[in-house]
C-alpha cells in the first residue's frame, strides 16, 4: 500500500523581478513532510529570493504559493497571507538572536499562544533536542558561534512550524565547527520531521544535508533530483562543474564514439560529426601499475604534486616529452606520492567520462529524476 506524503510547501510558475533585472525565472517546487531540500547555486541566482517569497516577505508578482494544500500567496490576484500567518519557522545566516532574552525567552518569542506551562514545556522540548538544555538562562553574547546557531534552529522549531527555511545557516561559522553543527541539525531535523528549504552555496553542504537539490543558474532551475544524480547524470557542463572541479577537452564524434587523448570514448545519442565537450573529473582518472586492468592506460609527465591530506592532487601532462599535450589534474588516493618529473601510467573508465554537446551552460531545463 502507497502512503501518500503531504506536500508541506509548494511554488508553481513563481517568477519576481527587481526592476529590470528577473531574479526568479518560472520556478516550481515542492517540499513534502520530513523531507530536506537544498536551493542551490552561485551568489545571484535568485535562491534567497525564493526563500523570503516563501515566507511572504516579499510581495509575489507571479505564481502561486501553497503550504499543506493552502494557498497564501497568488501573483494573479495579489492575495497574499502575512508571513506570521504561514507558519514559517526561518533561520537566518546572523541567527538574528534577541541580545537583551536569555536563550528560554528567545526560545519561546514565538510560543505566545501557550499558556505558561504548555510554553515552558515546549522550551525545555527545544533545547533539549538541540543539546542545549543547560544554557536556558544564559545570553546569547556568551554562547560561541555554534550554540547560537543551535539556539536559532531551536527558536524556528518551537512553534512546529509547516516548513522551515534556512538560509545559508552555517556560513558564519569555521569549517570544522560548520561540519558538526550541520551533522547535530540534519539528526534534529530528521527526529522532528520537519519540512525544510534550506539555501546554500556550497555543493558540499548540500548534498550532505539534502534529500533533494534544485540547483540554479542566473534566476531558473536547471536541474533538479537526489544529490546522486545530479553528481553522476549532470544534464549540462554547468552542473557538472559546480559539483566539482573537472578536466575539459574536446572532440567530435565518429562512428557513436570520440577520440580522447585518454582513448576512445562512447558517444550514445550523438550524431556524427558533433562537436562535443568531455569533462573528467580529477577523481576519475586513476594511477595504475603497468598492465593493470583491461582499460588501455595513457603515460603521463608529474610536473606538480600538492598534498591535500587523505589524497594528492597531481597536475600532469599527457604524451611526456610534448608540450602539445594537454595538462589534467588527478586526485590520488595512493599511500605513494609521485615525484614531480616521474612518469607514471593513467586509467580512465569510459563511463566516468561526461560528454556534452557544444552549446552554452544552462540552456536546457531539467525534470526531477
Amino acid at each position: 500500500m502507497n502512503i501518500q506524503t503531504a506536500c508541506a510547501l509548494e511554488l508553481h510558475d513563481v517568477s519576481h523581478a527587481y526592476a529590470e533585472v528577473r531574479a526568479v525565472d518560472h520556478v516550481s517546487l515542492h517540499v513534502n513532510e520530513g523531507e530536506v531540500i537544498c536551493l542551490l547555486g552561485p551568489s545571484g541566482c535568485g535562491k534567497s529570493t525564493i526563500l523570503r517569497l516563501a515566507a511572504g516577505l516579499e510581495p509575489l508578482q507571479q505564481g502561486r504559493v501553497l503550504m499543506q494544500d493552502r494557498l497564501v500567496a497568488d501573483g494573479t490576484s495579489r492575495q497574499s497571507v502575512p508571513p506570521e500567518r504561514r507558519g514559517v519557522g526561518l533561520v537566518f545566516q546572523d541567527f538574528a538572536l534577541f541580545p537583551h532574552l536569555s536563550v528560554a525567552r528567545n526560545v519561546g518569542f514565538g510560543l505566545a499562544d501557550l499558556d505558561a506551562r504548555a510554553r515552558e514545556l515546549r522550551i525545555a522540548e527545544v533545547l533539549e533536542q538541540v543539546d542545549m538544555t543547560e544554557f536556558a538562562e544564559a545570553y546569547p553574547h556568551a554562547l560561541s558561534g555554534g550554540q547560537q546557531q543551535r539556539i536559532a534552529l531551536a527558536r524556528a522549531l518551537a512553534p512546529q512550524p509547516a516548513i522551515l527555511l534556512l538560509d545559508e545557516p552555517f556560513s558564519g561559522l569555521d569549517a570544522r565547527l560548520r561540519e558538526q553543527i550541520r551533522d547535530d541539525t540534519l539528526h534534529v531535523l530528521k527526529r522532528s520531521r520537519t519540512a525544510t528549504l534550506m539555501v546554500t552555496h556550497d555543493p558540499e553542504e548540500a548534498m550532505f544535508m539534502a534529500d533533494r537539490i534544485y540547483l540554479m543558474q542566473s534566476g531558473r532551475v536547471v536541474q533538479s533530483g537526489s544529490p546522486d544524480a545530479l553528481y553522476h547524470r549532470p544534464v549540462s557542463p554547468f552542473v557538472a562543474r559546480f559539483f566539482t572541479n573537472t578536466n575539459d577537452l574536446t572532440g567530435e564524434v565518429m562512428s557513436g564514439h570520440v577520440m580522447t587523448p585518454l582513448g576512445s570514448l562512447p558517444a550514445p545519442g550523438l550524431a556524427d560529426g558533433a562537436a562535443v565537450q568531455i569533462l573528467i573529473r580529477p577523481e576519475s582518472l586513476r594511477v595504475v601499475p603497468a598492465g593493470a586492468g583491461n582499460a588501455p592506460a595513457v603515460p603521463a609527465l608529474v610536473e606538480e604534486v600538492r598534498f591535500l591530506g587523505g589524497s594528492k592532487l597531481l597536475v600532469v601532462r599527457l604524451e611526456p616529452g610534448s608540450q602539445e599535450g594537454p595538462l589534467l589534474r588527478v586526485r590520488h588516493a595512493g599511500r605513494q606520492l609521485p615525484e614531480p618529473g616521474s612518469r607514471i601510467l593513467l586509467q580512465l573508465d569510459p563511463a566516468d567520462a561526461l560528454i556534452f554537446p557544444e552549446r552554452r551552460d544552462g540552456d536546457c531545463r531539467q525534470p526531477e529524476r
